[in-house]
């Protein structure tokens, strides 16, 4: 129980420090470009058009909302990493438990593919419950942040979120984008933790010093490469999260799709699978016109 609460109150202090890096991204992920392109420098030294990057962006809101706009959408967020914690904590307690009931599994050796496989098939399974479990509130995070387009107010705490989700969209509306969210998760868990296993396997030399220490970075690359992989699924997944629920939501602001597949396949041809995963050094898309709205540049 201590370790559930220290787990949790960590939780919470990383989620309050990311939540203006994920608020950014979001609006960046819907096509809200509110600052227009700047001719700067890209890592070669070239002179490009860019986009605002995460500071000024950041500065954007600060102007229109203040320092605490920043942080909209942290209420149901706080939710979803506290409830997700406990549910991940005890579904593997449950497995454990059963694995102890029916006399336990046949002992592996260390670092064999096979307790690879089997800690990856219990990782995967409470990694899904907790997603199930809390998306609705990651559906109400995501609805509030992007309120700062529309300067709308529809969405306003929790509470009031679910009756308005539950009112207009019924029960489904709490799982927008649940499948893509749950395959990007399920994807990147396993494309982490093989590639993990086959290097420290194969390409990492016991007789090496500080093997530890390359063990522990090579689960942070192959987690970041995994997460590379993964990525368009997020941005699927946090699209449809607010396809149709927002009064902008009309093209050519932003596109309605009947299915998860439809929002992938249109993103594809259009080329915009990775928007949003990079906030700095964003170059200006080829053939993209940015013209001057009243409020943003599309």
């Amino acid at each position: 129980m201590a370790d559930t609460c220290v787990q949790v109150l960590l939780g919470s202090g990383l989620t309050v420090l990311s939540h203006p890096l994920m608020y950014i991204k979001v609006l960046i992920q819907v096509g809200h470009e509110p600052l227009p392109p700047t001719l700067g420098r890209n890592l070669f030294g070239r002179q490009v058009y860019q986009l605002p990057g995460l500071f000024a962006y950041a500065q954007h809101i600060i102007r229109i909302d203040g320092k605490v706009g920043l942080f909209k959408g942290l209420g149901p967020r706080l939710c979803a990493g506290t409830i997700g914690t406990l549910v991940h904590g005890r579904v593997v307690q449950v497995s454990c438990a059963r694995r102890c009931i029916l006399g336990g599994e046949q002992k592996a050796a260390d670092g064999s593919c096979r307790k690879v496989v089997n800690e990856t098939t219990r990782e995967m399974l409470a990694r899904s419950c907790a997603t199930i479990v809390t998306h609705p509130f990651h559906v109400i995070t995501l609805r509030c942040m992007i309120q700062f387009i529309g300067r709308e107010t529809k969405y306003s705490g929790v509470l009031d979120s679910i009756v308005t989700v539950y009112r207009e969209e019924g029960v489904l509306g709490f799982f927008a984008g649940l499948i893509p969210r749950l395959l990007g998760d399920v994807f990147s868990l396993w494309i982490c933790n093989l590639l993990a296993h086959f290097l420290n396997t194969y390409a990492i030399d016991e007789s090496m010093s500080h093997t530890g220490e390359i063990r522990n970075c090579s689960q942070a690359v192959t987690g970041f490469f995994a997460s590379m992989l993964t990525y368009p699924f997020v941005l699927v997944s946090n699209l449809m999260a607010v396809n149709n629920c927002w009064r902008e939501a009309s093209p050519p602001y932003a596109s309605v799709y009947p299915t998860w597949v439809d929002c992938w396949r249109h993103l594809s041809r259009e080329g915009n699978m990775s928007r949003g995963n990079s906030l700095f050094f964003r170059k200006l898309p080829a053939g993209k016109l940015y013209a001057v709205e009243q409020k943003r540049f599309f």
